[in-house]
This record gives structure tokens, C-alpha cells and sequence, in this order.
């Protein structure tokens, strides 16, 4: 069941399930637009994986047993969005009219980098 969306601010969905979900589907659609050759193949092949995992693995956090294993999936997490940062890279490279699109691309991955960095970061003790 679809959870209904969050209030957004500058466009910007503050539900980070919903987010990363519709992430995973601006990487698929802007995928589609890509011509298909021996470098597109890879580079969608590797962007798709990472772009999508992103969300499952959030929802598999959300769903965690413990911290330890909470944080090990938000982890995982930010690794993939780090990934997804440098095959938008390589994509911009190997398609230059595709340059804008990666780039806001890119900044919604350093975005969910920056959220999860922020998760994972050691809270300060309150004085």
C-alpha cells in the first residue's frame, strides 16, 4: 500500500521513503531516454542498480532488527548513493547532451549522501 505523500518544501518530499522511492524512478526514466550502445549498456546496468537499491535499502532499514543492523543498512545506503554519484559522472561523460540532467541527478544523490552521513554521524551528548 502506497503511503500518501509527505508536505514538501521547494519541491522537496521530507518523507525519505518516498523520496528514495521516487529517485529510484527518475533513475529508470532517465535511463530510457539514453541511447542504447556498449557503453550506455554498462553504465544503465550499473546506475539502475545502485539508483533503485537506495530505496530498499532504506525500507530494509526502516524494518532493522537492531541498531547495529539499522545502521549497517543506512550504510549501505549511502555507499549506493555515492555509487549512483559516479555513474551519473560517467554518464554525463559519455553523453554530453545529457550533462543537465545528470547533474540534477547528482544532486539529489549528494543530498541522500548528506541525510544519510547525517543519520549515521554520532550524536552530540546534550549539555
Amino acid at each position: 500500500m502506497l503511503k500518501p505523500k509527505a508536505p514538501m518544501r521547494d519541491d522537496k518530499i521530507y518523507d525519505l521513503e518516498e523520496r528514495t522511492a521516487v529517485f529510484g524512478e527518475k533513475i529508470i526514466d532517465f535511463v530510457k531516454t539514453l541511447p542504447k550502445n556498449v557503453i550506455n549498456n554498462e553504465l544503465i546496468r550499473q546506475i539502475v542498480r545502485a539508483g533503485t537499491s537506495i530505496g530498499a535499502n532504506y525500507n530494509e532499514a526502516d524494518g532493522a532488527e537492531s541498531k547495529r543492523d539499522f545502521r549497517h543498512k543506512i550504510a549501505i545506503c549511502k555507499k549506493e548513493a555515492k555509487e549512483t554519484k559516479h555513474w551519473l559522472r560517467m554518464i554525463a561523460r559519455a553523453n554530453p547532451n545529457k550533462k543537465a540532467e545528470c547533474k540534477e541527478l547528482w544532486s539529489e544523490a549528494q543530498e541522500l549522501t548528506l541525510i544519510f552521513s547525517s543519520i549515521l554521524s554520532p550524536k552530540k551528548d546534550k549539555k
